[in-house]
């Protein structure tokens, strides 16, 4: 009896064909035959799924997206059964910068699509990702919860600062992966701001009298 087919899987495995070959030579350089042979299938059967170059990288972004999910749930499980506003955005945050292989890749690949979605016509007419205000809209949140709980500092603009934490791990992303600083310093760079952000948590209690 034919063994059957698990489409999704199949696609799953394509794409990750592409996320290992983009993350070594570039994305703008790889090919659909490229990924066949990273994915050991015929260049025939990668066309079959995806038809186009641009609908394999669309297919290829909500991939690598899953992926950071994934390696967020990951940290937030690592953190506890209740990790609470501050460790939550902690671990959304230092999943995006590269510090090792697989937040590397992610954040070179991600970059890339940024660029290709603005010259690549047909990968532009594709929504980039699905709510592209997700993850400021979910620190925004979390900012805002902890302000309410008395654990982050009331007097802060918690949208505002939401941008800036993200806009900041952005670029100090690209900063380690250049080489320009250590994963370890940025880190540093983040904890400063979380610290300043979080700073009534570790304010004593005034005394009466």
């Amino acid at each position: 009896m034919p063994k059957r087919v698990d489409h999704e899987e199949r696609r799953a495995q394509i794409a990750e064909a592409l996320i290992q070959v983009a993350g070594r030579r570039g994305l703008h350089a790889v090919g659909m035959r490229d990924v066949a042979a990273e994915a050991g299938v015929s260049l025939r059967l990668v066309q079959y799924y995806f038809e186009t170059k641009e609908k394999l990288l669309f297919y290829g972004l909500q991939h690598l997206t899953a992926r950071f999910t994934a390696r967020v749930g990951a940290r937030l499980a690592a953190a506890g059964p209740e990790p609470g506003p501050r460790a939550t955005i902690e671990a959304l945050l230092l999943a995006s910068l590269p510090i090792d292989e697989e937040s590397r890749t992610f954040h070179l690949l991600y970059s890339s699509y940024s660029i290709l979605s603005v010259t690549d016509e047909a990968l532009a007419a594709q929504p980039f990702i699905d709510n592209p205000d997700a993850a400021e809209n979910a620190l925004t949140g979390l900012l805002e919860k902890a302000q309410a709980s008395g654990l982050a500092d009331p007097g802060i603009a918690a949208r505002t600062e939401a941008i800036s934490l993200l806009a900041m791990t952005a670029t100090m992303g690209t900063s380690i992966l250049v080489g320009q600083r250590t994963p370890e310093s940025a880190i540093a760079v983040l904890h400063h701001h979380l610290d300043r952000i979080f700073a009534t948590a570790r304010k004593p209690a005034a005394k009466n009298g």
